[in-house]
Formats: C-alpha cells, structure tokens, sequence
C-alpha cells in the first residue's frame, strides 16, 4: 500500500446486532476459552460489561476484531499479550490514516479557496 492509496472504510449494517459466546466463537471458528482470554487481555469487550460470561453479547465490530486476532495468531504466531499491542498499534495506524486524509482534505479545500 502507498501513501497515495485510499483508505476504505466500511460501516457495519446493524450495528444494533449481537451475539452470544456461542456465536462468536461459531463465526469466528474458535474456542469459548480463546474469546475468554481475548476480553481478559482487552483485545475485545462485550457490549455490557457483564461479570458472567454465559451472558455476554458482542457486536460485529467484536467478531471482526476475532477474526483478525485469530489471523494474527495464526500466521505470525503471536501470544496473547504480543496479538493485544499488534491490534492497539493497527488501530493506532488506521486513526493516524484517517486523520490524515481529513487534513488532506482540508488541505485541498483551502488550496482550492486560494
């Protein structure tokens, strides 16, 4: 990717879509334990903060999340804590990303007053 490359971004459809343990660990083909251990780390949060775990939902920006955790782990054979700051920079990278296509937007518009 080149610094002249456009950032897509895509929003979620039902953002107000849920689901459980079971389902998370379905979609994203893991185990209960592995999901578990991604919300200790942080990696990922219920959408409640809810001390039993038969009784958390998580939204698709969570199972997205999963899914590219498990790549993460899987192709670069990352530990927990190693996949949780691998995830904290990329989101890092993709806010910087954004922010700088807003200013070159700006930018653009300013020079286009001129």
């Amino acid at each position: 990717m080149t610094s002249k490359d456009p950032i897509h971004t895509v929003e979620v459809a039902e953002p107000q879509m849920t689901l459980t343990l079971t389902e998370i660990c379905e979609r994203g083909e893991c185990h209960a334990e592995f999901v578990i251990k991604l919300v200790s780390y942080g990696v990922i949060s219920p959408v409640e903060d809810i001390p039993e775990e038969r009784y958390w939902q998580f939204d698709l920006a969570a199972l997205a999340r999963l899914r590219k955790a498990l790549r993460l782990q899987r192709d670069l054979k990352m530990n927990l804590p190693g996949l949780a700051m691998s995830l904290e920079l990329l989101d890092e990278v993709q806010d910087m990303r954004r922010e700088v296509d807003r200013l070159n937007q700006q930018l653009r518009q300013l020079m286009g007053e001129w």
